[in-house]
Order: C-alpha cells, then sequence, then structure tokens
C-alpha cells in the first residue's frame, strides 16, 4: 500500500526530516515519482486514487484474498481506508457498531472513524485499543480533508512513514518505496500508536505518556529520520476526544 498527503494537510513531525537527505547521491522524490516507482514495483495488481493536490492513495490487490495477511481497500461517504491485516475480533465489533456481516476491517474502520468525527465524545485511543489482531490502517477524509493512521502493537504488521522532495507525507509497507521515494527521511511507523492530521502522532497503548524522538543513524553514519517511542517518564494532562467534525482535532480533558 502507498498513501500520500501534502504537508499542509497532514502535518507530519519535523523530526521525520533528515538533512542527509540532500547530501548523498540519492535525494528524496516528488509525489507523482514515488507513485510511478510504486505501480511500477508492483505490477499488475495495482490500482490508485488521486485527490487533486492532497492526497494519493495507492493499493495492491492480494494474491490470496482470505489470508490473514490480507489487503483491503474501499470508500464510504467520501472516506477511504486501506486495510492491512486481519482483527480477531471483528465479528464482536460488527455486532458492537450495529453493520452487517458482510463488512470488512476496512469497512468497519471507517464507520469507527465516523463514530470518532461525528457523534463521539469518546476517546480516540480507546477506539483503536479496541481493535484486536496485527493491523495497520490508513484512512482519508476527503470531505474534511484529514489523515488518520494507526498500527497495532503485536508487530504482526510493518508500516513505514517519511517525507518526499515537497514535505508531503509518504505512508506505506513496501519499505524499498519509502527509500526510494523519501531517501534518509524516513522511519518506521511506531506500533502502538496512531497519527492524525491535526492531532499528531501518539500511543493509544499508553495515551498518558509523551512520544520522544529517538535519532536514527543507518550503516553509513547517517541520520535518518527519527524514530518514536512511548516516554516513560514524560506524562501529558489530555488525550484527543471528540464531539463532531468540527472538533475531532481538539484536546479534552481526560
Amino acid at each position: 500500500m502507498l498513501a500520500i498527503f501534502h504537508k499542509a494537510f497532514a502535518h507530519p513531525p519535523e523530526e521525520l526530516n533528515s538533512p542527509a537527505s540532500y547530501k548523498g547521491s540519492k535525494k528524496p522524490k516528488v509525489p507523482e515519482e514515488t507513485l510511478k516507482y510504486f505501480l511500477a514495483h508492483h505490477p499488475p495488481n495495482t490500482c490508485s486514487m488521486s485527490f487533486g493536490h492532497a492526497a494519493v492513495l495507492a493499493y495492491v490487490r492480494p494474491d490470496q484474498p482470505f489470508s490473514r495477511n490480507q489487503r483491503l481497500f474501499c470508500g464510504i461517504d467520501d472516506i477511504y481506508c486501506i486495510f492491512l491485516g486481519s482483527l480477531n475480533n471483528l465479528s464482536l465489533l460488527i455486532k458492537q457498531y450495529g453493520l452487517s456481516k458482510n463488512t470488512d476491517e476496512a469497512m468497519l474502520v471507517i464507520e469507527a472513524y465516523k463514530t470518532l468525527r461525528d457523534r463521539g465524545p469518546y476517546p480516540a485511543d480507546q477506539v483503536v485499543k479496541e481493535l484486536d489482531g496485527s493491523f495497520a490502517f490508513v484512512v482519508y477524509d476527503s470531505k474534511v480533508g484529514s489523515v488518520f493512521a494507526a498500527l497495532g502493537s503485536d508487530g504482526g504488521v510493518k508500516l513505514y512513514w517519511g517525507l518526499a522532495a515537497d514535505g508531503s507525507v509518504v505512508i506505506s509497507d513496501d519499505l524499498e518505496v519509502i527509500k526510494e521515494g523519501c531517501a534518509k527521511s524516513f522511519a518506521p511507523f511506531p506500533t502502538g500508536c496512531m497519527f492524525h492530521s491535526e492531532g499528531g502522532l501518539m500511543s493509544f497503548e499508553h495515551p498518558m505518556n509523551k512520544l520522544k524522538a529517538m535519532p536514527r543513524v543507518d550503516s553509513e553514519g547517517a541520520m535518518c529520520g527519527a524514530n518514536f517511542k512511548v516516554d516513560k517518564f514524560s506524562r501529558v494532562n489530555s488525550i484527543p476526544r471528540v464531539g463532531s467534525q468540527s472538533n475531532w482535532m481538539e484536546w479534552d480533558q481526560h
């Protein structure tokens, strides 16, 4: 999977940017070049959607659609989701949200996102924590131009993110695509964490602890985009809650 979001909409962490990206022979690419590389790297089972200059979503159709390492893509009410992995408690969550038995993980995540956006106030970390399994997902709400991504805590699915040449945030499970598009300005997406374009990056496992950026050094000794880890000694006084579309980004008191 590949998701690219313009920096004006995604607001990626500054720590992802590495000065080393512009000193070597391989420099970050613009989003169009990264998309072309991804499509060429995964022929012929790929499809992509472009949302003007705001976003691009690309998806590789699975060879085995019912495997535990499934890849899903869907769109509902102008909200789009790419989902990797599987949920052990999908049936339970389908009942909880009152959805059809044919609902898959990507559809469920969209419904969970809509609940956060429209019907709160629920803590976002609590909603994501209810997802039991190995998973990663990226949601793009094209109506409001917001991005929501998360990675499960068990390490069963890998996800990476970085910065393109124009500062856009690039998210993919393909490490080679990330390296090609972002050069040194990339890092693994932290497990047990979620990212919202306005609320930023936080741990849904430890929502009351801040995340700190740890500098990364590659095999050549060059500084790369930072790793993000939970700071066990640093606390926050609030977590994101949602009451409506307009206040999804607000931080209410816990």
